[in-house]
């Protein structure tokens, strides 16, 4: 991997990435890792032995100041004052914090979607996810014709370039015995543990209650997760086209015809449908207060739901869409939509709360020509905004600095969560003895600002262009091959 393309970026959170092989049982796949040089000085040739020296550890149940040694790539002991001898690479992470690698539960990359495919491939996406400081993300396949197989086949394919470890999720997008079948497989043969039901796209993805009420029992009989897309595909149908009768065909059309009582609507009607199946449910980027109450609701009657906001969500307003020049508004374009003020910080609330489990990205990016294709109908926008970078970045400044979370919260919420949801941790999402040495090391006294003109994604644009906050991140990264 060349140096630069990681170098590149923020200022100063020292990022240490450490893979090794990864359990395809686990549904997580190992990545052809390669060197860069680093700051610290663990460059290409070093050795496979690391001291990280005086941090503060913290996992989502402890923070403590201890050393962590590592080796091939494995942390083998955490505690303090640890001698070595001269063949151990050491790192002084004195007065900064020592974590676990971000886990991105939530990306599109490589993704064909309304007629053109997300700019960021597997190896821009990951050169980008770590030099934020996510050392792992669990993607979503999208079935080839519907088939389960052909979408897998397709996207083992994609992420040949990869450059860091990942997952998958399975989207299904129709029913029949075969795509049974194929869940079976996946489950079984391929370590995937969790399945996708898209409720909108109308046309496209979308499935009917009919569907949704057999792929809950399958994964229910298979052990494995549930997740909707909560919006009401019809409605939104419906809302797209009285905004075109209404000369409507701007980016913020896109917003109007798809208000927050659909996305309620939709994840109330997926969690009543799964209460009757009796099998859990994990809603992907929640983005409303209507829906975080539905969420609300189905956890207080003892319910299994998990909500998972995304950074668009929580640190955004759709103000951007109302622009007048349309690549700064349809650079916003995503579903469901950004909302109006007042929803981001009830997300917050929400995640402080306990009601919101984990933070994603939904990092589904299109270029500012790909978003041109819908200059004169919103339709026609390719839907996603970025966020594979600038997650942990968003999510410290906004919650950690802010006082709503604790930093072991923010340990919970941005990597052991995700591990603990799809069946990896304490391989990852911990630093413990035998844990995977994805590790990131934070310094909470720094600063950071966000930029098209420097971020690590292919995107010419950026929804977060111009942000500054506390904390920062300056990736040395060493990679660790032990084949």
């Amino acid at each position: 991997m060349d140096s630069k393309i990681i170098t590149r970026i923020f200022h100063s959170i020292f990022l240490l990435s450490l893979f090794s092989s990864v359990s395809e049982s686990h549904q997580f796949c190992d990545a052809g890792i390669g060197y860069c040089e680093s700051e610290y000085g663990v460059a290409s040739g070093s050795s496979s032995k690391i001291l990280i020296k005086g941090g503060t550890v913290v996992n989502s149940h402890l923070q403590e100041v201890a050393d962590v040694y590592i080796e091939d790539g494995i942390v083998a002991a955490v505690q303090s004052n640890i001698k070595v001898g001269d063949d151990v690479t050491v790192i002084d992470a004195t007065g900064k914090y020592v974590m676990p690698g971000g886990i991105d539960p939530h990306t599109h990359l490589s993704m064909e979607f309304m007629d053109t495919q997300t700019i960021d491939d597997f190896f821009s996406g990951q050169a980008a996810a770590l030099a934020g400081g996510t050392t792992m993300h669990i993607d979503f396949v999208i079935p080839v014709n519907g088939s389960l197989l052909g979408g897998y086949e397709a996207y083992v394919e994609k992420a040949r370039k990869s450059c860091m470890d990942y997952g998958f999720h399975m989207a299904v997008t129709k029913w029949d015995d075969t795509v049974s079948k194929e869940m079976e497989i996946m489950v079984k043969d391929k370590g995937i543990n969790s399945f996708k039901f898209f409720m909108a796209y109308k046309g496209a993805l979308m499935i009917n209650d009919e569907i949704l009420l057999e792929g809950f029992k399958k994964c229910k009989s298979l052990g494995a997760v549930a997740m909707v897309h909560g919006e009401n595909g019809d409605a939104v149908f419906a809302g797209q086209k009285r905004m075109i009768e209404l000369g409507i065909t701007g980016p913020e059309g896109h917003a109007l015809s798809r208000p927050a009582v659909i996305e309620g609507e939709a994840t109330g009607r997926a969690i009543h449908l799964a209460r009757f199946v009796n099998t859990p449910l994990y809603v992907v980027h929640v983005m409303s207060i209507d829906a975080v109450e539905e969420i609300a609701r189905a956890r207080k009657s003892g319910q299994r739901v998990i909500g998972e906001p995304i950074v668009a969500g929580l640190a955004l307003d759709d103000s951007g869409l109302w622009d007048p020049d349309f690549k700064t508004a349809a650079k916003f374009v995503m579903s469901p939509p950004i909302r109006g003020p007042g929803h981001g910080k009830a997300l917050q609330a929400a995640l402080s709360t306990g009601i919101l489990q984990l933070v994603g990205t939904d990092h589904c990016p299109f270029n500012s020509t790909q978003k041109s294709l819908g200059i004169d109908d919103f339709r026609k926008i390719p839907n996603g905004v970025n966020g594979i970078e600038e997650r942990m970045h968003i999510v410290w400044d906004s919650m950690v600095v802010s006082g709503q979370i604790s930093v072991t919260d923010y340990v919970r919420l941005t990597s052991t969560e995700c591990a603990r949801i799809f069946n990896i941790y304490p391989r990852k999402g911990a630093i413990l003895v035998g844990s995977d040495a994805d590790i990131i090391i934070l310094n909470p006294n720094s600063s950071f600002e966000i930029s098209s003109s420097f971020h690590h994604s292919r995107l010419d644009t950026n929804v977060y262009e111009g942000r500054r906050g506390k904390v920062s991140i300056l990736p040395i990264i060493s990679e660790l091959m032990h084949h």
